[in-house]
């Protein structure tokens, strides 16, 4: 595969394996990966850092129900599903970004979350969009 010229767009998007532990219905139209590389791939364009976040409040039966719960101890179930929630949320607009580059991968991926006035939770999710082929087709 020749290497595209500056602008010039790379051909559609070849579907890439299932990403090895994801949980069927958390498919995201690239691949995502927290690695540096790609073990059979190789990077053929990088795109530079794009990112996805969301800012998420709690309701106040959550956070009332949450406060019952944190004196008897054990899982916040609620905010649990909201934290998961939130990270899908910015791994969709993540991926969003990086398509709308010209990116079929993302790589080098890690979270950030931030509480926010004691009543919200930032998430974001961010690394490097990347334009990967096969090593053997290069």
């Amino acid at each position: 595969m020749n290497q595209p010229q500056q602008g010039q767009q790379y051909p559609p998007q070849q579907q890439l394996p299932q990403q090895p532990g994801q949980q069927p219905g958390q498919q995201y139209p690239i691949l995502l990966s927290t690695m540096n590389d790609l073990p059979g791939y190789q990077v053929v364009r990088v795109f530079g850092e794009v990112f996805g976040l969301t800012v998420r409040s709690r309701n106040m039966f959550s956070n009332l129900g949450a406060g019952f719960k944190a004196m008897a101890g054990g899982e916040l179930k609620g905010l649990s599903k909201l934290l998961s929630d939130s990270r899908h949320e910015a791994l969709g607009r993540l991926s969003q970004e990086a398509m709308a580059h010209g990116a079929n991968a993302v790589l080098a991926l890690r979270f950030d979350c931030n509480e926010i006035a004691q009543s919200a939770s930032e998430i974001a999710a961010y690394g490097t969009a990347v334009y990967v082929v096969p090593a053997a087709q290069r």
